[in-house]
């Protein structure tokens, strides 16, 4: 499909909308802009879209050059007290770009929406109509400047496991100093927190996370176990039990994470392999008997771009050391296999357990 110009205001906004729409309706269908609006309407646009039958549906539209995942609670409430006021209409959303976040946030609310790109989910009942589409994954008209926060990176690492890892209200020189990150990168990571509704401000100005699994649920969006880390495999020819007493005994950097970590708190099934951090993979390898693997590796070495995975871990009963729960939480819904679903069972043990982990 042919680009199209890039929306520089509301109307613009709107006018690309339905343009949208109107090429996806199916045949026979037709969708036009009703009469203007009333200057108190808490809504921006009437769209009327008609079934080759004659049935047709108002949508009510609210249409924002810019969407953040925080706006979805006030245009859910704005939409669905416009919607009452035009029985049976559909509260729409219309935006230049809307990010994966934002889309999915959008949809979990119950609100369908179109972009300028080709992102596109309406679902209206009567008449009977459900169109989705697929558009940009990346916002295509954003320039050169300062890019969009992310959680990628070992500043963002750095302040998320802070913020994770301690149930506080943060003054911001405090947590620049706990996460060691300078302070221009820990204020960019809060600023887009802040964007992402995972973290607020008192009116004192502290930071407070208010739902930390929302927070490491977004971080598995940026950080991998693999992506993040140098990532190399090898073969325990004795078995993890022979790996485990080896690490034990020998006197380097590390920490366990994945499968083996997560059993310390909640066991989903025996391992068939092990996910470790290492500052050296080689000298750990040769340390602990490893051979190198193209094929049927059961360990994972990690050299991590950032050290906070060696930060605040924990020594079990057997004297080995354990990644912090919400690192093992992080690596597990990024890593291999049935990783994801063990990440679960983890997340509902810390639920359970906040006061054990989270100081």
């Amino acid at each position: 499909m042919e680009a199209r110009p890039q929306p520089q205001n509301e109307g613009e906004v709107l006018r690309a909308g339905m343009a949208v729409l109107g090429d996806r309706l199916p045949a026979g269908w037709d969708v036009q802009p009703l009469s203007r609006r009333p200057p108190d309407a808490r809504f921006d646009a009437l769209w009327k879209v008609t079934a080759p039958d004659g049935t047709s549906v108002v949508l009510v539209v609210e249409a924002k050059r810019v969407v953040e995942r925080r706006d979805t609670a006030t245009l859910l409430q704005q939409l669905n007290a416009a919607a009452d006021e035009h029985p049976g209409s559909r509260g729409v959303v219309v935006s230049r770009y809307l990010s994966p976040p934002v889309r999915k946030r959008l949809s979990e609310a119950g609100l369908s929406y179109i972009d300028a790109t080709g992102n596109i989910t309406l679902n209206v009942s009567q008449p009977g109509l459900y169109v989705a589409d697929r558009g940009a994954d990346h916002d295509p008209w954003r320039g050169p400047g300062r890019p969009r926060g992310t959680l990628k990176g070992a500043p963002a690492a750095k302040i998320v496991r802070a913020l994770l890892d301690h149930e506080k209200s943060w003054a911001i020189r405090e947590l620049i100093d706990v996460a060691d990150v300078s302070t221009g990168s820990t204020y960019r990571v809060i600023e887009f927190l802040e964007s992402e509704n995972l973290a607020t401000r008192t009116s004192s100005g502290a930071v407070v996370v208010p739902d930390w699994v929302a927070l490491l649920r977004r971080w598995s969006e940026d950080y991998g176990f693999v992506r993040s880390s140098r990532v190399t495999r090898w073969i325990a020819p004795r078995g993890l039990p022979d790996l485990m007493r080896r690490a034990a005994d020998n006197p380097t950097q590390y920490a366990i994470t994945g499968t083996l970590a997560a059993a310390s708190w909640a066991p989903y099934a025996p391992a068939r392999s092990a996910m470790i951090y290492t500052t050296d993979a080689e000298h750990t390898a040769q340390l602990w008997d490893l051979r190198p693997a193209d094929a049927g590796a059961n360990v994972m070495l990690a050299e991590p771009e950032s050290d906070i995975v060696f930060t605040r871990t924990l020594t079990d009963a057997s004297g080995l050391t354990i990644a912090a729960p919400p690192q093992v939480a992080v690596d597990l819904m990024t890593g291999p296999g049935r990783s994801p679903s063990e990440a679960e069972e983890l997340i509902e043990w810390m639920a359970r357990h906040e006061s054990s982990w989270r100081k």
